[in-house]
């Protein structure tokens, strides 16, 4: 990987593991203010993929956020490209962001993403590439923002979605690129249930807690032939991440990248909180 990205991602850690117990562990994802995912990130989260895949234990994971207001959202637009076409493709081929994403959903254990805030973006894609997802009522954001701002999305969406939700719900939430509360994405299949902000916690304990009780083995040979049933081919992912790059070079998307800079995108602030809103107002203006 690039000398700088590995330098950084060393010194500021933005995704925390923590070993609940030996079978169960939580990934909490900490890059404040607003939990971008950008080059920095990958090698961080690419770690404990890998300890996923490898370790003899751990039979549950869980994805949530120390940033309030935000689960995941964007890939960092301010990173210089290179930062991330530097980076080699992983195990699978693919690009790192989508490579991780493909092994997190094939890993030998249960994957959950518990999501307070926003999952826009690559927070999105990363709760998809999750076997379970729950969302707070109240706090949830889901969305696909990108062809809102003249870009493909990367990360998988296309071929994740349709599987989940049907192809017209799914080309509204791509196409649409409008924000998605919590009670809506779970009507949609978006996510597997919306909780009660407060219930939300003890809910997702309550189910890992359970997983991680029982046998290892069983756990992965089950969710194997539900994989086989239920993910997209690889090669289904690998162009979307190569239009994705394209896309943001082309003019169209520079114009509508740089009009929401100019709104405040990338700053805590209205921008951040509503983008569905915002990328639905550029063509307006």
């Amino acid at each position: 990987m690039p000398e700088k990205a590995s330098r950084t991602a060393t010194n500021v850690k933005r995704i925390h593991l923590q070993r609940r117990s030996p079978e169960y562990w939580r990934v909490t994802l900490d890059h404040p203010p607003l939990n971008i995912f950008g080059p920095e990130s990958i090698p961080q989260l690419n770690e404990i993929i890998t300890a996923l895949e490898t370790d003899k234990d751990v039979k549950v994971v869980v994805f949530d956020s120390a940033v309030e207001g935000f689960f995941l959202t964007h890939y960092d637009f301010l990173a210089k490209p290179e930062d991330t076409t530097g980076l080699p493709p992983g195990p699978t081929g693919l690009q790192p962001l989508p490579d991780m994403l493909v092994r997190l959903s094939r890993a030998p254990v249960a994957s959950i993403a518990s999501i307070r805030g926003r999952a826009t973006g690559v927070g999105s894609e990363l709760a998809l590439a999750c076997d379970m997802r729950f969302a707070s009522r109240e706090k949830a954001i889901l969305s696909h923002w990108e062809v809102g701002a003249g870009v493909v999305p990367g990360g998988g969406p296309m071929a994740r979605l349709p599987r989940l939700m049907g192809r017209g719900r799914a080309l509204e939430v791509l196409l649409g690129a409008d924000d998605i509360p919590g009670d809506l994405a779970e009507l949609y299949g978006y996510v597997n249930r919306s909780l009660p902000d407060s219930a939300l916690d003890a809910f997702v304990e309550s189910l890992a807690t359970r997983i991680a009780s029982f046998d290892k083995r069983a756990i992965s040979e089950t969710k194997h032939f539900a994989d086989v049933a239920s993910l997209p081919p690889d090669f289904e992912i690998a162009p979307e991440w190569d239009v994705c790059f394209a896309s943001i070079a082309r003019p169209a998307a520079q114009k509508r990248i740089k009009a929401l800079m100019e709104l405040g995108f990338h700053k805590p602030g209205d921008v951040e909180e509503r983008l569905g809103y915002y990328v639905g107002q550029l063509g307006r203006r």
